[in-house]
């Protein structure tokens, strides 16, 4: 789900006011966690994941999953679900019936705490999916607190509205009364509980923009105190995110994506796109980037029925453009065509072509050259002039003696693009297929139609 900030309240601390208004007018450089430097992403589905659709199914997996070269596992939401104005048979991860508890359907908590242990043993990291705009109807806190709700004239708790505050057709959740301090504290010591109960190293945070900024401010220092490294994953672009948030949503940039890929759009949009994101956003701001993810897959189609025969290079520019921190979803690395139906079951085809060595040799470039890291901890980026049209795109990143030059083609035949202003000359080496080529400040690169070239200094 996406929406962007209603009206903030004041925030609870009067006196922290100040410092609080100043951040939200120009937002700060979050401490990012140092094992987030260089880290990809990985969203996992848990019910479509295997055919038991299980915690404990998921984890047989984890030698497969982990073979990607992923650093995060974001889970979506493992607790109950409603039965209350439910939709479908099994309902919306999102439509949460208790913040403290595991799915039955998925597991005990005991699987969710051994999941998390595995996860952790092969040195990689946890963040869960957190639902705070909204609840289910039938959720633990609506009969004994219904004052923690938003409702309508007539007494009746309203279901939720968008992050911009429209109505919506999410009637199966019922919105949440950040005005209420009580509830409040009830949200941030339920995220508490999977710190400190499950160990779990982060959350994404679903609908970021219904939630005043003033609480994830609040909840961010406030859970500190358990856990100084945590990573904040926001359901939400724009810059004042970043006051609490390591890393937003590139919706934009996902947007801009498929239209290029399509045709729709040149590659030329991308400049502009860059601009607009060294004016608004801070120094150091995660970006991440993708393309698809299960809002995406279930409502608008996989990239195949996206973005086509150009779904590679739209992936290669997610995983190398600046700021960029990579997402792969589940089941991309197996051809993933299909949109998965989101309220019932619907399990992955794990037989599709496989892409895991592509995605694979993504994951560790990114690790192994320091000009892809994420945020400030990566390069500078710079735009080759070249005469490839309006379907080709090319652009170094440079961070000391280190240079990755990436070049895309979106056209539907290959490329022999002659480029120039390249600052680092020298022997590069091709990071796919190994073969090494000398190249100067101007020259020439073939790229294959629908395809790509990662050359490496």
């Amino acid at each position: 789900m996406i929406r962007a900030a209603r009206i903030q309240i004041a925030f609870l601390a009067c006196s922290a006011w100040p410092a609080l208004a100043a951040a939200q007018q120009a937002p700060r450089q979050i401490a990012h966690p140092q094992w987030s430097r260089s880290a990809a992403l990985y969203e996992v589905n848990v019910r479509q994941y295997t055919p038991e659709g299980t915690l404990a199914a998921f984890e047989r997996q984890l030698p497969r999953t982990d073979s990607l070269g992923v650093d995060i596992y974001w889970i979506m939401p493992v607790q109950p679900i409603g039965k209350l104005n439910r939709k479908g048979q099994l309902g919306s991860y999102y439509s949460v019936q208790n913040y403290t508890a595991v799915n039955p359907e998925f597991g005990t908590a005991a699987d969710f705490k051994a999941l998390v242990d595995d996860i952790h043993r092969r040195g990689k990291r946890v963040i869960l999916d957190w639902v705070p705009n909204h609840t289910s109807f039938d959720n633990v806190w609506i009969a004994a607190h219904p004052d923690w709700y938003m409702h309508r004239a007539d007494g009746s708790i309203m279901n939720a509205r968008d992050d911009q505050n429209r109505q919506t057709d999410w009637t199966d959740v019922a919105e949440l009364n950040y005005d209420n301090t009580a509830m409040r504290k009830a949200m941030i010591a339920a995220m508490r509980w999977w710190v400190d109960s499950m160990h779990v190293d982060g959350f994404r945070c679903d609908v970021a923009g219904g939630v005043p900024m003033d609480f994830w401010m609040e909840a961010r220092h406030a859970l500190a105190t358990s856990r100084a490294d945590l990573f904040f994953l926001a359901e939400g672009e724009g810059p004042k995110f970043h006051a609490a948030f390591d890393a937003t949503y590139g919706w934009e940039f996902h947007h801009l994506l498929n239209e290029i890929a399509q045709g729709k759009k040149p590659t030329s949009e991308l400049d502009a796109y860059l601009a607009r994101g060294r004016r608004d956003y801070p120094p150091g701001a995660y970006r991440m980037y993708f393309t698809s993810n299960h809002d995406e897959n279930s409502w608008n189609g996989s990239e195949f029925e996206r973005m086509g025969a150009n779904h590679k290079p739209a992936f290669v520019l997610a995983a190398t453009i600046t700021e960029s921190m990579p997402l792969i979803y589940t089941g991309q690395e197996a051809s993933l065509e299909k949109r998965l139906r989101f309220f019932e079951k619907d399990t992955v085809n794990w037989h599709g072509a496989s892409l895991a060595g592509f995605y694979r040799a993504m994951t560790d470039l990114k690790h192994a050259d320091r000009a892809l890291w994420n945020g400030a901890y990566g390069g500078d980026q710079t735009v080759l002039q070249t005469d490839g049209g309006s379907r080709v795109y090319a652009f170094t990143r440079t961070r000391g003696a280190n240079t990755v030059l990436v070049a895309v083609n979106f056209g539907d035949s290959a490329a022999h693009v002659s480029y120039r202003g390249l600052g680092q000359s020298g022997t590069y080496t091709d990071w796919f297929d190994k073969s090494r080529a000398t190249l100067g400040a101007s020259g020439a690169l073939d790229v294959p139609a629908h395809g790509y070239r990662v050359m490496v200094r």
